[in-house]
Parts: structure tokens; C-alpha cells; sequence
């Protein structure tokens, strides 16, 4: 049988695939499982995990820019007792120092203050007394690295684990693995404050070499992040659909002619995507429902917290409803006027900071506790992260340059050491103190994976004749901060 007399058949047979799920034969392609089946007919129709899992869903909280944890957790008082000092050179032993300033003095604010917090007796300074109250939901990474140090390198690799535009993003990757859990809302959403894009944009939530149905879905800040959801005035459901079976039939007969086209198959499935979610994603999204208590909870009574709050409240709400994958990137508070707009703060890092922390500290202590009052933090990890820390000298007399050798990250949810600490830095926090707890981006990864019930080694997708998987040919799962 020729190509174009299988594709003749398989049309004729409504592609034939649901006799495939059943009888598992498809004429030209031969026996196939009835998952694989079920993929060729829908690729988000809800796979199993490779083993049990100890959560559903993700929300990843990107802290743009890059903050100083050595201002938010990383207490050291050696920092402040050395402060105005130029680096001892033990601190700088086998590491580049060229980084975008040079090497300064050692800096530590006048206006920090530390306290322990919980009965893990976690360390946090002033800038954060709302997450200070969750001290015993979070699991502690203090001994985080990356590689390169630049905002947009090391943003995509914390998100795609690659230094390069191409490589899948960890969303894609998690709804590429296990499908979506909800048919009517998009498997993997991304979520913003402030009024732009975030920086470098969709690459970093792109299915690079995967089907490109598989990517992320952008959704605007304000009463309608859903550019044209609504069904037009003038048009009828039953008119809606008409189009859409005739567009989808043009689409199936130019897709047997460009098999490989996963853009084209992307844009059928978007299509009936957006028809159901004119019904579902306005609901999903839709915070005004939320009682007074719940938005005061996550500091929409504040203006500088309440955009961050807002997309939180989403996240939140997303999540309940089976989307597996939520990536929250901060933006900045609306009207507020601070330098950079990010955590970015290679000076003037007291007044950045007061401002950044304002805005997320009420809210994520909101996300954490509203997630555990609504039984949904056992099935849900919430990440913490940045692309990288800031070093422990000063740039500019009042701020920090960018640090990938040692910072901290920390994960709360289901399948973790709740109240724990992993690591340290070194007496000035500028390097991880033992090498060998180091975690790299490719660690959190296959730990985050593993917690979906995805082993890292055996998620795979073949690119150019090559087994191609999440964490590249790096990662291990940390095992230690497993419960």
C-alpha cells in the first residue's frame, strides 16, 4: 500500500483510530498499544504517570531578576561582622569573578534584621514577615548553582535546562509526559504581573522538539487575559461549530500533505481547545467570585501586592482545576516607580527590595496557606526560584552583581521534608560550602519530575535520531529533601 493510499484509507475511516483504541491495528503503521492510539488521536488525552506520583500539579514562582537571598534567607552574620572588606581571597577560590561590576567590598544592609521563624527555626529577614509564618511548609535549598550569568542565558536554562533557544521547557516536558487533566483548559499556563511580557518572553515556555501542542499557554494580567475568547455578537454556538468542522476538515487535508507539521496540528488542537474554554476559562480565571477574606489573604487590599496577588489567586484556582502545570513569572507593582522594575538590583538594593518583597511576600504566604486550608498543598508542589542569587559584595555601593555559585531556592507540597534545609553556602554566602549538595538547575528538574512520577532517565522524545530527555545528560533526583 502507497503513502497516499494509507492516507486515503485512514481519512475514508475517520483516521481510523478509533477502532486503533480497540482493535489496536492501524492499517500502515501496524499494532499499537491503545495509549499510543489514544495519543494519535488526541497528544493531551491523560497518560499515566511511570510510577505513583505524590503530586498533580506545579506552580512555579520565577522570581524575575533575580533576588538577593542573602537579603531574604541566607542569614550570615560573618557578612555583616566583615562588611566594607574586600573579599577574603579562601571566598574566591575556583570561581570566575567576572561578572558584570568586578569583584567590591563586602556588603550587608544597615537596614536588615533576621529572626527564626517556626519550629525548623528557619532564618528570614524582615523583608518577609508573611512567609516567615510558613516556615514549616518550606523545604529549603541553599546550596542552588547555575551556569552563566546573564538574565536571559540563565532564565532559559532554569526553565528549559540549556543555555540555548531550542530545548523543550520543564512544562512542556510534564504535559508532553502525562496529557492534560482537564479538557477544557489548557495543560500548562503561564501567568505575569506588571505590563509586559516577561523577559525573553515565549521561548521559555516553548515545546522547542516536541510537538508544539505541547507548549505553554500565555495568559495577559487584567480583566480579560484572554485576547478574543468570546464568541462575537452576531454568531450563534451552532455557526461556531460549523466553521470549525469545516476549518478542521481544510486542516486534516493539508496535513496529510506535511505530516511533520507539529505548528499545524498545534493550531487544530488550539482551535477546539478555544471553543471549550469560551464555557470553562472564563470561570477558571474569573476572581471576583473570591470572598473579601480570600483577597485580603493574598494582598489585594494592597496596590503594591495586589497585581502578584491577583495571578496567584488564578494560579490557585487553576490548579483546582487539573492544569498541571502553572509558571508564574513576577513582574512589578503597577505605579510604582523603583529602578529596574525586577529584582534586578545592581544598586539601590534596599529600596528595590522593600518594594519586590511588599509585593510577593503577601501573597505566596497566601498561595501556601490557602492551598493547605483547601487540601490541595499534599497535591501540589509550589517552587521558588530565580535564574540566580547575588554575590556577597556590593556593586554600586548599594547593591549586588549576579551570583551562580551559591543561592537558595525552596519547594512546599506533597512528597517533601516539610520545615527542612538542604545545604549551605559558605560564611559570606557567595559559594556552596560542599560541593557534593550542590543543585543544579538539572537537579531541581529531575526532582520536581520525580515528585509527578516521572523518572528524568526514561522521560524521552527522539529529535534527530537522538533519545532526547528533560535534564539533557545531567541531574539527579534530591533525595534527601524527600519525605
Amino acid at each position: 500500500m502507497s503513502n497516499d493510499q494509507r492516507r486515503a484509507f485512514l481519512r475514508q475511516a475517520g483516521l481510523g483510530l478509533g477502532g486503533a483504541a480497540l482493535g489496536g491495528f492501524i492499517p500502515g503503521i501496524g499494532h499499537v498499544s491503545a495509549a499510543t492510539a489514544a495519543e494519535l488521536l488526541d497528544p493531551l488525552a491523560t497518560k499515566a504517570p511511570q510510577f505513583p506520583a505524590k503530586i498533580k500539579s506545579v506552580i512555579w514562582l520565577h522570581q524575575n531578576g533575580a533576588p538577593s537571598t542573602l537579603d531574604l534567607y541566607d542569614h550570615k552574620p560573618d557578612l555583616q561582622k566583615l562588611a566594607g572588606q574586600p573579599v577574603p581571597a579562601s571566598f574566591l577560590k575556583g570561581i570566575k569573578t567576572s561578572t558584570q561590576g568586578g569583584v567590591g567590598k563586602l556588603y550587608a544592609s544597615n537596614e536588615r534584621t533576621w529572626k527564626q521563624h517556626g519550629e525548623s527555626g528557619a532564618w528570614f529577614s524582615n523583608l518577609l514577615p508573611n512567609l516567615a509564618t510558613q516556615a514549616d511548609k518550606l523545604t529549603f535549598i541553599k546550596s542552588s548553582t547555575t551556569v552563566g550569568a546573564t538574565h536571559d542565558i540563565s532564565i532559559l536554562k532554569l526553565n528549559t535546562g540549556d543555555l540555548n533557544p531550542g530545548r523543550p521547557s520543564l512544562g512542556a516536558w510534564i504535559n508532553y509526559a502525562l496529557g492534560s487533566a482537564n479538557p477544557d483548559l489548557p495543560s500548562y499556563v503561564v501567568l505575569y504581573n506588571g505590563d509586559r511580557e516577561p523577559s525573553a518572553g515565549s521561548v521559555n515556555w516553548s515545546a522547542g522538539f516536541l510537538p508544539a501542542v505541547y507548549q505553554g499557554t500565555a495568559f495577559r494580567p487584567g480583566d480579560s487575559p484572554i485576547l478574543y475568547l468570546e464568541r462575537p455578537e452576531l454568531r450563534n454556538a451552532v455557526q461556531q461549530r460549523t466553521s470549525l468542522d469545516l476549518l478542521k476538515r481544510l486542516n486534516l487535508i493539508g496535513a496529510e500533505h506535511y505530516p511533520h507539521d507539529t505548528e499545524l496540528k498545534a493550531r487544530l488542537q488550539s482551535y477546539e481547545l478555544a471553543d471549550r474554554m469560551q464555557a470553562a476559562a472564563p470561570a477558571a480565571v474569573d476572581i471576583g467570585k473570591e470572598s473579601a477574606a480570600t483577597k485580603e489573604l493574598y494582598g489585594l487590599n494592597d496596590k503594591t501586592s495586589q497585581s502578584y496577588g491577583e495571578v496567584l489567586l488564578r494560579a490557585r484556582r487553576l490548579v483546582e482545576r487539573g492544569v498541571r502545570f502553572v509558571q508564574v513569572v513576577s513582574g512589578f507593582p503597577e505605579g510604582v516607580d523603583i529602578d529596574r522594575q525586577s529584582w534586578d538590583a545592581h544598586s539601590e538594593l534596599d529600596a528595590n527590595h522593600a518594594v519586590m518583597a511588599r509585593m510577593v511576600d503577601k501573597p505566596i504566604a497566601g498561595l501556601l496557606h490557602d492551598l493547605k486550608e483547601r487540601g490541595l498543598l499534599d497535591s501540589t508542589l509550589v517552587v521558588w526560584t530565580s535564574e540566580f542569587g547575588r554575590t556577597s559584595w556590593g556593586e554600586s555601593g548599594t547593591g549586588r552583581d549576579h551570583n551562580p555559585w551559591g543561592y537558595t531556592q525552596w519547594m512546599a507540597g506533597g512528597g517533601l521534608k516539610a520545615g527542612f534545609t538542604y545545604g549551605e553556602t559558605d560564611e559570606v554566602g557567595l559559594q556552596v560550602a560542599d560541593k557534593d549538595k550542590a543543585v543544579d538547575t538539572y537537579d531541581l528538574h529531575a526532582t520536581v519530575l520525580h515528585l509527578m512520577g516521572l523518572d528524568h532517565l526514561k522521560t524521552t522524545f527522539i529529535h534527530n535520531g537522538r533519545s532526547e530527555r528533560p535534564t539533557v545528560v545531567y541531574g539527579k533526583v534530591i533525595k534527601e529533601i524527600l519525605a
